[in-house]
């Protein structure tokens, strides 16, 4: 890939050859060409108005839920995490940036005493990809509260959309391909400070005791097909603990996939398609990824 832009004209940060296994939570992935953290809007724009239609993107938040194959990505990866890590409560409406992690949500939610935002605290990652996957836990999804949300396309232009204007579905939303989200609007109720921040600590010991939270993963590996779980389906599949190279289904719950040190990305990718693969044969159920996975192979 030729460089497509002129470097000079960005106040950013801009990293050439940056091995991503340094921003996923799996912590493996090659290096990605160019990664980008933008100074603002302004910054974020420059670049984009420079890019040519073929110019492949990666947007970036926490790294989870995403798979890099160890050959990396040939392209710009363009990190959320600086110039949209704002947030502002007025009333029972939160604005976040999409770079804002899911569990500071639920913080400061708690905090302004507006309830319904604590299944957010069980979200390993930014606001910016549970909008994209419509993420959920313990009951709530992200889309339930949506008021409004600020998308950018490939020409730089900002536009503010509602929730009619996308298809939304259980972690899943349609959207033009050449749209990212950038910040939202959250409407919750009021509720009490001492109730919700309670309710916090509880989903976040629930979520201690039932996953293997702290070790390398990509979060949940499978979405739930309809009216079951796919860790039900892979532990009866007998899989749990089961390792390729050093990857290893969690044996605390069987929708986790654990980098248990050395694994690389194909390591972790061949387990998924044996999971899948296995979980097919024995019940007849094919799982659908929850995982993101993107780049070439090694």
């Amino acid at each position: 890939m030729n460089n497509s832009f002129d470097a000079s004209l960005l106040r950013g940060e801009l990293l050439r050859n940056e091995p991503l296994a340094r921003h996923t939570t799996w912590k493996v992935g090659g290096p990605a060409r160019y990664f980008f953290r933008p100074a603002d809007k302004d910054d974020l724009i420059k670049l984009l108005n420079q890019l040519p239609k073929s110019q492949p993107l990666l947007w970036l938040g926490l790294g989870s839920n995403l798979l890099v194959r160890d050959g990396g990505f040939d392209g710009i990866v363009i990190s959320l995490t600086k110039f949209t890590s704002d947030l502002i409560i007025n009333k029972n409406l939160v604005s976040v940036g999409a770079g804002v992690t899911c569990a500071k949500v639920a913080r400061e939610a708690a905090r302004a005493g507006l309830k319904g935002a604590t299944f957010l605290a069980g979200i390993p990652g930014t606001i910016g990809g549970a909008l994209a996957m419509n993420a959920g836990a313990y009951g709530g999804e992200i889309w339930d509260f949506v008021e409004n949300v600020e998308v950018i396309n490939r020409k730089g232009v900002y536009s503010n959309k509602k929730p009619k204007n996308f298809s939304i579905s259980y972690r899943n939303v349609e959207k033009k391909n050449d749209e990212w989200f950038l910040r939202c609007d959250l409407k919750f109720n009021f509720g009490d400070t001492q109730e919700e921040q309670n309710a916090i600590r509880k989903l976040l010991k629930k979520r201690s005791e039932d996953q293997p939270t702290g070790k390398p993963s990509g979060g949940s590996t499978f979405r739930n097909p309809e009216g079951d779980f796919a860790a039900r389906l892979v532990e009866e599949t007998g899989l749990k603990g089961f390792q390729i190279g050093g990857a290893e289904v969690s044996k605390k719950h069987a929708n986790f996939v654990l980098n248990k040190g050395n694994a690389s990305a194909a390591d972790i990718e061949n387990l998924i398609e044996y999971m899948r693969a296995e979980v097919e044969r024995k019940h007849g159920i094919s799982l659908q990824t929850e995982v993101h996975i993107v780049g070439v192979s090694k």
